[in-house]
């Protein structure tokens, strides 16, 4: 008798990665284990979907994949499917209408009852939809299957106050709940003993951290707070937002050691007449004011973005002026959008929708653009020393190239000659950059050094033999909240290979 498999399929934005770990360890913490790599379509026992609902075509790729898990369940008695995530937070009863082979549908809310609402689809045989309308408990405080030995995911708060005309996150997500400073740091603190020695704070829009108090100030007393926890080297926190950007988040980031030098910072457009359609809360003037002030105190800063074109009504002058704001700001990276229709956003009915034609031809010209600044940006970086933290799954040509691969301290991939002694992911190696493309960095010469970590230790002790590791152990806090473990193997349906 062996117990059942699971897979979670995961679409979309950070939040939804650290909800997928929740996911997996609730599954784990319930007696089921996780498929293995390389598993075929539809070889899993149970089958997650955590969906995204940000692309206008989101509904058709979910329903898409459900349609080639139907006639493989049909042939599996036993096989269960679920979907959570936005999506299914939004269109509820909708998907076992469409889909009525799925076997359980829940929110954003409620990710803590997958288990049980499995248990209860299994002995009721029919659909379970549930989709609660606040928070039930944070993701943070439930069983986790991190996909990383060495970093994790840590969120401070869930949903968002702002009203983005293109964005239906807010009506998905709910409205901005933060959690206790002591709750956060504590988490952080276990996930350190445990070998993690990165971590990103995370929240739909992380620096207006501390509004559920009235402390404007949260945000920048947490990264110092932060600062202060041994064995913790490295800090990184995403998405901010222009609007809550404060001069004090700015020197807290300069003046504790172990906050990277990287920020992501949404553009989303440069021209002011956009950015009021897009009801974001700056302007250009204010978010080129940002970055210099971030540059000032943070030199060798990689800053990064995300940008929407083609917004509806946007000008060739509007363009021209994002063009302008992606010269002037420099980015290391950018994340560009075509944009396109949200079902339930302002945005989606807003007239002057622009031609995809002019969509594509902008998002080619601002692509070229920016991978010509990303290049010179990196070339800036050859002739540096640095230290990687040794990534896993990376460089995905490291075993033809012979090299590993890891991130800089601002976060830049770099690819380096395999050095020869051992190095595992969690470690950190300190090399010579000697060239630079738009996208990664190159150190071909010998490593300068190997200092091994207890993250590389923890690595170590997650991929050892399976006869060596200690029973019953699994990275992640305690199960703070989590629903009662499924019953034992014959009781749950478990069945034979």
């Amino acid at each position: 008798m062996s117990a059942k498999t699971y897979e979670v399929r995961t679409y979309g934005c950070q939040m939804n990665v650290h909800d997928s770990e929740r996911l997996s360890g609730l599954l784990e913490d319930a007696g089921y284990v996780r498929a293995p790599e390389g598993s075929g379509e539809g070889e899993a026992d149970i089958v997650v979907f955590n969906t995204c609902a940000v692309r206008e075509n989101a509904d058709n790729r979910l329903y898409g994949n459900l349609g080639r898990l139907a006639p493989i369940k049909a042939r599996r008695p036993g096989m269960q499917i679920a979907v959570g995530g936005c999506l299914a937070q939004k269109d509820r009863d909708t998907i076992v209408k469409k889909a009525p082979w799925v076997d359980v549908v829940f929110g954003t809310h409620n990710i803590g009852s997958l288990p049980v609402l499995l248990e209860r689809a299994r002995v009721q045989e029919e659909a379970q939809v549930e989709i609660a309308e606040s928070l039930e408990a944070f993701p943070s405080t439930l069983p986790t299957r991190r996909e990383s030995a060495y970093a994790a995911w840590v969120s401070i708060s869930v949903g968002c106050n702002n009203t983005c005309t293109f964005c239906i996150v807010p009506a998905l997500r709910g409205k901005e709940k933060d959690r206790r400073p002591g709750d956060i740091l504590a988490e952080v603190e276990a996930l350190v003993a445990e070998g993690v020695t990165e971590i990103t704070l995370l929240g739909q829009n992380v620096n207006a951290y501390g509004s559920d108090i009235g402390d404007r100030e949260a945000f920048s007393k947490l990264l110092r707070a932060c600062g202060t926890v041994e064995g913790l080297e490295r800090v990184r926190f995403t998405s901010p937002h222009p609007r809550d950007f404060t001069d004090d988040v700015i020197a807290a980031m300069a003046e504790t050691k172990n906050v990277m030098p990287q920020l992501h910072m949404p553009l989303q457009s440069g021209s002011d007449a956009v950015l009021k359609a897009m009801r974001r809360s700056y302007r250009q003037e204010r978010y080129l004011g940002i970055i210099e002030k971030v540059r000032a105190a943070l030199p060798d800063a990689a800053i990064s973005t995300d940008i929407i074109v083609g917004f509806p009504g946007e000008t060739e002058e509007d363009f021209e002026q994002t063009l302008h704001v992606v010269r002037e700001a420099r980015f290391a990276q950018a994340f560009t959008f075509q944009y396109s229709k949200r079902p339930g956003t302002p945005a989606a009915e807003m007239a002057g929708q622009v031609p995809k034609a002019v969509v594509q031809q902008r998002y080619e010209r601002l692509v070229a653009l920016q991978e010509e600044i990303s290049w010179e940006e990196n070339k800036k970086q050859v002739g540096r020393t640095l230290e990687v933290l040794v990534a896993e799954g990376e460089g995905r040509k490291d075993d033809a190239t012979r090299r590993l691969s890891g991130r800089a301290p601002d976060n830049r991939l770099v690819h380096f000659a395999r050095p020869e002694e051992p190095v595992r992911p969690g470690d950190v190696v300190t090399v010579d950059i000697t060239y630079a493309a738009p996208h990664h960095l190159l150190a071909e010469g010998p490593v300068r050094g190997v200092r091994r970590t207890r993250a590389g230790d923890a690595w170590e002790r997650r991929n050892a033999p399976q006869e060596q590791k200690p029973a019953g152990v699994m990275l992640g806090l305690p199960t703070v909240g989590a629903p009662p473990p499924l019953p034992a193997a014959p009781a749950a349906g478990c069945g034979c290979d």
